[in-house]
């Protein structure tokens, strides 16, 4: 049984970057009063702004971020006057715990006050379920948080005495609800003082349009299917129709995070911050250690700094490296929600990852490149069924349903109501697209460039750039319209 934390109707409601109010008031307004502004009062503006962000779509918790800043920013000077001593260990240990245990009280109370009383039912014995509401972000500020600590704690950042510097790590808006996840070392000089260039602005614009492209005309067309199928009960459900509901939700869920993390690297950028890319054409992976590569890169950074490597990484023997595997991925499941779903997909990632450590790793790379591909699909089109199921009777019903064993209602539930023209597109272009494409041709373009063609070459960079400011204005344009005809369109990470 799936238990998530519960949410008031008015809550979890955020300014959504892919929204008209976004594009049309707040982000103009933001950038506009962020670029006139000194320098020094820049990280103020910003702390504000993504404050009254969260505000709007979390206004009863706000207070549980505001507790995680200054208890963060006061654990954080802790460590710093014991640091290098015995002490540090157990300032360490407090961190850890008061944070871990935040998350764990607003996340995973109801899931496991009901997980236990599954156990308890045959002694007569029921414990009372908690009705907590989940902060929005709450995963991803906690994360935060941690690295803060680690990072002082192991001396590979130093002690950060501007509250204003903390919160705004904490709290930046473009990464807020649903990453990238950032750890600390690696921003702490950007939350000083940051040269915002035209360079900059201009990338972040593009990057922004990208993510926003995704999102609207990808992500949002493939979910039309991906709910309508998975929410029809699994014995109704022919072959095709299963491998289009899950086909569907690989490339929605693909194309809504990494559309937002666009989204958040560009908004990043303009303001001067460099984010960590998240994603690097995942779905073109050889084998699942590829495909963790490239999904999700900060959180599989994160897990791989402050848990992985501590707990011996792969310098221990082959059944311990396997082992710290399963534990990490256990934890990236759960991580993800109060579900044993998300424990079974995370463990499904893990088994896959200690095998490709055994004979199987090195005998995958000898077979055909489209075969390892297929492979590298198949195991996470299998994941996501897991994820996206609200139970394993329906994860195990959409499976089967796939191998061709359900009964299926092909009268009533025919291929043809559910891939319209509009879905036939967003899979051709969402298969494209999540291929290294255009890398590709652009690796051909500067191999070509790179023989020095004269005018002719410049005309070709000229018609080039005009090319891609046109296919941008078009893919705003697109979007723009979309946007104006859709009611509801939330990331899917932010559940989490």
């Amino acid at each position: 049984m799936t238990v998530l934390p519960c949410r008031p109707p008015l809550l979890g409601l955020p300014v959504l970057f892919s929204s008209t109010l976004f594009l049309l008031l707040a982000l103009p307004l933001v950038m506009l009063v962020y670029h006139l502004l000194p320098h020094l009062l820049r990280n103020t503006w910003l702390l504000l702004i993504s404050l009254v962000f969260y505000a709007w779509g979390e206004p009863r918790l706000l207070w549980v971020m505001l507790a995680s800043m200054a208890g963060n920013y006061l654990l954080g000077l802790w460590m710093g006057r014991v640091y290098a001593t015995p002490r540090a260990k157990a300032v360490l240990a407090v961190a850890v715990t008061a944070n871990l245990a935040s998350l764990a009280w607003f996340k995973y109370a109801g899931w496991m006050a009901v997980s236990g009383n599954h156990l308890l039912q045959p002694l007569g014995l029921q414990l009372p379920v908690p009705q907590v509401v989940l902060p929005l972000g709450i995963s991803f500020y906690t994360f935060h948080a941690l690295s803060y600590v680690v990072d002082v704690y192991r001396g590979d950042a130093k002690v950060q005495r501007d509250p204003t510097k903390i919160a705004l790590y904490l709290a930046l808006y473009p990464q807020l609800i649903a990453g990238p996840i950032l750890r600390y070392h690696d921003m702490a000089d950007q939350l000083g003082r940051r040269q915002v260039r035209l360079d900059d602005l201009a990338y972040g614009l593009q990057r922004f349009v990208l993510g926003l492209a995704k999102k609207v005309l990808i992500a949002n067309t493939l979910a039309r299917p991906a709910d309508a199928l998975f929410a029809l009960p699994h014995q109704e459900l022919s072959a095709p129709l299963a491998w289009l509901a899950v086909v569907a939700y690989t490339g929605q869920i693909y194309f809504d995070f990494s559309g937002y993390s666009d989204m958040a690297v560009g908004l990043a950028r303009m303001h001067g911050f460099v984010f960590t890319e998240n994603f690097r054409w995942p779905y073109a992976a050889q084998d699942v250690r590829g495909f963790w590569r490239r999904w999700h890169i900060s959180l599989s950074n994160w897990f791989r700094d402050y848990l992985y490597i501590p707990l011996g990484g792969n310098r221990a023997s082959e059944g311990r490296t396997r082992i710290n595997l399963l534990i990490v991925f256990l934890l990236c499941g759960l991580w993800h929600g109060a579900a044993w779903t998300f424990v079974a997909w995370g463990l499904w990632h893990g088994a896959f990852l200690a095998l490709e450590r055994t004979a199987w790793g090195t005998w995958l790379p000898r077979l055909p490149r489209p075969l390892r591909h297929t492979y590298a699909l198949l195991v996470a089109m299998l994941g996501w069924v897991l994820f996206r199921a609200e139970t394993f009777e329906q994860a195990t019903g959409m499976v089967v349903a796939m191998a061709g064993m359900a009964p299926g209602d092909t009268t009533r539930w025919s291929l043809a109501l559910y891939l319209g023209r509009d879905v036939q597109l967003g899979l051709v272009v969402g298969a494209v697209a999540s291929q290294p494409v255009l890398p590709w041709l652009g690796g051909h373009w500067q191999r070509w460039r790179s023989r020095g063609l004269g005018p002719a070459g410049h005309l070709a960079d000229g018609l080039l750039q005009a090319g891609t400011i046109a296919a941008l204005l078009l893919l705003l344009v697109a979007s723009a319209v979309m946007l104006a005809a859709a009611t509801h369109n939330p990331f899917i990470y932010f559940r989490f």
